[in-house]
């Protein structure tokens, strides 16, 4: 890209920006109501888990109320697993997809609902995106967080709700019609310009993350650790960014929370358990008190500060 075309540098995402820009604090005699209700459409018969992971990471946030619609066929071990949830069966499609006939049973949520992460664990990716599409209109007041497959439904033209976004190299190299390796060279004008055509908050995930807005504000992350790249890690960083959104932070703040609560629970485990070796299914319980440690003023709900 010639150097008169590149993107502005991106803000550098620390622990001391975070201390400046804090997350919606609901106060002492707030009820789960007010916390927020954070939808969770995810999973499979072959990757359940991934549901399970989001969802937890979710209610680790802070969000008051969770609910989590999953195949018909693995919905009740969800149930049982996540006993925190509500938790609903909907129809599959022969390959395991979700099943756009039954997208319609989730529209009476749509009031109550702050927050939904879409995508973690599906399978049957041209269903799936159909599925997607039917359900969006449903919850334009929501804030959105597309991962994995979700991601497919993006279109020719912005977004016209709060939308979250949440790829990796390889998923970007998809969606986009670039190789890998030219993401790779590039992420923060990728992240950019994926931001400005899909009309969302785009996290391109890698060792350095990039989160980009349509705006042009950007942020760069490059505090993590190699044991993140791990099974279920990126479900557990939607259900993050989900549940900070149920909560009442903007997509930009709630993307650059998540972004950093994921990496530092992959910090502190890396110096309990060692650099690798430690699992998704862990990273959830640090988050608590990293929100904790890092402050818990007013919410600021505007750009980076």
């Amino acid at each position: 890209m010639p150097a008169r075309l590149r993107p502005p540098r991106p803000r550098a995402l620390t622990e001391s920006l975070l201390r400046r820009w804090p997350l919606p604090q609901p106060g002492d005699h707030a009820d789960k109501e007010t916390r927020g209700h954070v939808l969770i459409v995810a999973g499979s018969h072959e990757m359940p888990g991934a549901a399970m992971l989001a969802a937890i990471a979710a209610l680790r946030a802070g969000a008051g109320k969770l609910t989590v619609a999953a195949p018909e066929r693995v919905a009740q071990g969800l149930a049982l697993a996540i006993p925190e949830a509500r938790v609903m069966g909907l129809a599959e499609t022969r390959a395991g997809g979700f099943a756009a006939r039954d997208c319609d049973r989730l529209g009476p949520l749509a009031e109550r609902v702050s927050a939904v992460v879409l995508g973690p664990g599906m399978l049957d990716e041209a269903r799936s995106v159909a599925f997607v599409r039917a359900m969006l209109p449903l919850f334009r007041q929501s804030t959105v967080v597309l991962d994995a497959y979700a991601m497919s439904a993006v279109g020719d033209t912005p977004f016209d709700q709060p939308v979250v976004m949440t790829p990796h190299a390889g998923e970007m190299a998809h969606l986009t019609g670039l190789s890998k390796e030219a993401v790779l060279a590039d992420p923060l004008a990728t992240a950019l310009a994926g931001a400005k055509r899909w009309g969302a908050c785009l996290a391109l995930k890698g060792s350095a993350t990039y989160i980009a807005q349509p705006d042009g504000q950007t942020l760069r992350f490059a505090g993590g650790t190699p044991g993140l790249a791990t099974s279920g890690s990126g479900d557990t960083l939607a259900g993050l960014i989900g549940g900070l959104a149920a909560r009442g932070a903007a997509p930009l703040q709630a993307t650059a929370w998540g972004v950093l609560l994921h990496a530092q629970a992959g910090n502190m485990l890396a110096r309990s358990q060692g650099t690798l070796g430690y699992l998704a299914r862990e990273l959830s319980a640090q988050v608590p008190s990293l929100i904790h440690a890092l402050g818990t003023r007013g919410a600021q709900r505007g750009g980076v500060p």
